[in-house]
Formats: C-alpha cells, sequence, structure tokens
C-alpha cells in the first residue's frame, strides 16, 4: 500500500517478497525479515529484531526502512541515482549528481585510500577507553555515541583493508563488547529513568 500511495501503479510492475534476515555482529543485532524487490531492484526491506545489543527483543520490535532514491528513480523514470532531480525552480533543476557527486567522490578516495590507519586505530582505542568509562559512570547515552566512534573508525579500517582476518574478528567482538554494554545498562536503568519522566504509578 505504501507504494502505491507513492503512486506506483503496482499492477504494472514485479513486486516480489524476498527473505533476507538481518544481523549486525559488531551490534549484537539480528532479526527475521523481507526485501521488497520492485521489478529485480530492493526498494524497501522491513525486519522483525529478536536481538539487539545482545538482549532479546520482547515485545519483538519492527523496522521498516525504504530506498527513498531508489524508489525516487522508479517515480522519475531515470536510470542512475544522479539524474534524480532534487528541486526544480526559477533558476533552473537542480539534480542529485549536483548535491552529492563530489561528496561520493572525495569520500570514496578518503575511505578507500587516503584515511590515516594510524590515527584510526588510536581512535578506536580512545573511543573504546571512553565507552567503557561511561558505562562505569552509569551513562549509557555518551557510552553509545562512543561506540559508534568506535564502530564508525573500524568500518573505515575495514575499507582501507589494514584489519587482518583474525584481526577483524577480534575488532567485530570488541564493538560488540561495547554495545552490549550500552544496552544492559539502559535496560537497568530503566525503571528510574521512566520514573524520573513520570511514567510510573
Amino acid at each position: 500500500q505504501s507504494l502505491e500511495f507513492l503512486g506506483l501503479d503496482v499492477s504494472k510492475h514485479d513486486i516480489r517478497f524476498v527473505e533476507d534476515n538481518w544481523e549486525s555482529p559488531t551490534l549484537g543485532a539480528w532479526g527475521l525479515g523481507w526485501e521488497v524487490w520492485l521489478d529485480g531492484m530492493e526498494v524497501t526491506q522491513f525486519t522483525y529484531f529478536q536481538q539487539v545489543g545482545g538482549l532479546a527483543c520482547d515485545p519483538v520490535a519492527v523496522e521498516i526502512t525504504y530506498g527513498t532514491e531508489r524508489l525516487a528513480m522508479y517515480l522519475q523514470g531515470v536510470d542512475t541515482v544522479f539524474d534524480i532531480v532534487w528541486n526544480t525552480n526559477e533558476h533552473g533543476t537542480t539534480t542529485y549528481k549536483d548535491i552529492h557527486l563530489e561528496g561520493e567522490i572525495e569520500f570514496s578516495k578518503y575511505n578507500f585510500e587516503i584515511a590515516d590507519t594510524s590515527m584510526l586505530f588510536k581512535h578506536f582505542d580512545d573511543a573504546f577507553n571512553e565507552c567503557k568509562r561511561c558505562l562505569e559512570a552509569g551513562l549509557p547515552l555518551p557510552a553509545y555515541d562512543q561506540c559508534m566512534i568506535a564502530s564508525h573508525a573500524f568500518n573505515t579500517l575495514d575499507a582501507r583493508k589494514a584489519i587482518s582476518v583474525t584481526q577483524r574478528q577480534n575488532y567485530i567482538l570488541r564493538v560488540r563488547e561495547l554495545a552490549q554494554g550500552c544496552a544492559v545498562l539502559y535496560k537497568e536503568q530503566e525503571p528510574e529513568r521512566l520514573k524520573r519522566l513520570g511514567y510510573s504509578s
């Protein structure tokens, strides 16, 4: 129905549900899910989360995501994301290419070729240690922020191929340790947080 709401005539397209269970090893999260294919290209995915931060979800949480650029390509009848019309006004037409191409080029070069791996290894260790300090201080939200910084450093190191196969598993486990620590602490503090917000009886 959501695709019809956008203006797609579903009777004129090949729409399929393809099983695609989702997992994030670094976050200790996984769920049962399906991709929605539109003429052979994934445009939507929904996931029923079974676990987040190593903790079972009760009740099971559901997430639905949309590939907005891919849907825009269908709606506008273009073959490449860079031809999507971003805006049109009295000054002319602005495309996705005008807004995002330079960033795509520069960040690709940075992430795959230029990023300082020595600095990133240090950033990872610093964020890991700071996350631990925040958890010890009872601050799950700042801790999670540091967890995300560590995860981003790991992903960039992975893109730079600076981490060996054996190191990679170790880094995944270290990020998962942080994510699980954040989730456990946040859940432990839930009664106090709800009381502070005025939701408890």
